[in-house]
């Protein structure tokens, strides 16, 4: 299955099909959201077989830039993300999905809850580097043992 391309600026943003709009790369951002809290937990990226297999499986695939290669989230760490809501943009060239994740809640590589587990803080000094302040818990799992050292 091939996603169609829009034909229209108008069927684009009014239509009813979806006309996912991949960049140069095959790819299309995702925004990723816990159901329970509306957090943003995660920013990935999908292929075209990411997101079939995201949208028949309501689990999230994704497409690892680094790895060069299709990822089912959770299915090392157990943390597999349910799909609960999934939506596009008006120009169709962002998803978001709105998930719960599986055992132990954490939706980073790192252990974390979010991917976004730190604040960017002003140092109050132009000499001084820009500082990251711990927003969030302890690790909900280590790393390590999940993965290696990688």
């Amino acid at each position: 299955m091939t996603f169609p391309v829009s034909k229209s600026s108008h069927d684009l943003e009014n239509g009813t099909i979806f006309t996912p709009k991949f960049d140069e790369k095959g790819l299309i951002p995702c925004i990723v959201t816990d159901a329970d809290t509306a957090e943003v937990v995660m920013y990935a990226f999908m292929n075209a077989e990411s997101l079939r297999l995201s949208i028949k499986t309501r689990e999230a695939h994704y497409w690892s830039r680094s790895r060069k290669e299709l990822w089912h989230k959770g299915a090392t760490s157990g943390s597999i993300q349910t799909i609960i809501d999934m939506k596009t943009d008006c120009d169709q060239d962002v998803i978001w999905i709105s998930v719960t994740t599986m055992n132990s809640g954490a939706n980073c590589h790192t252990g974390q809850k979010s991917c976004f587990y730190r604040r960017i803080v002003e140092s109050g000094s132009p000499d001084e580097q820009i500082k990251l302040e711990k927003t969030s818990t302890p690790a909900l799992f280590d790393p390590k043992a999940v993965y290696g050292d990688k």
